[in-house]
C-alpha cells in the first residue's frame, strides 16, 4: 500500500503480532476502504489484500481465543453453586 494512501511507509508497518486488536482492526478497515476506492495500482492492491488477509486471520484467532476464555469463565460460574442452591445444613 502506498504511503500517500495510508500515511505509513510499507516498510514501516509493524508486524501483525505486535498490533493490539484495535490497531489491527483499524488497519484492516483502512485497507478495505482503500481497496474499495479502486485507486491503487494492481501490485499495490495485491499487497494490500495480502496484508488484509493476514490481519483478518490474526483477528479471527484472537476472537476465537477470547470466546473460549469467556466460555471457560461462564462454565466456572455455572459450576459454582450460589448461596441459595448450596446445602448449608449440618449433617
Amino acid at each position: 500500500m502506498s504511503e500517500e494512501l495510508t500515511g505509513v511507509p510499507e516498510g514501516a508497518r509493524r508486524p501483525v503480532e505486535e498490533l493490539t486488536f484495535r490497531e489491527a482492526l483499524g488497519e484492516l478497515e483502512s485497507i478495505v476502504a482503500v481497496l474499495e476506492s479502486n485507486t491503487l495500482e494492481l501490485e499495490e492492491s495485491l499487497a494490500s489484500y495480502e496484508r488484509g488477509v493476514v490481519l483478518l486471520g490474526s483477528l479471527q484467532k484472537r476472537l476465537a481465543s477470547a470466546e473460549q476464555q469467556v466460555e471457560v469463565l461462564m462454565g466456572e460460574l455455572a459450576a459454582a453453586p450460589d448461596d441459595e442452591a448450596r446445602d448449608t445444613t449440618l449433617s
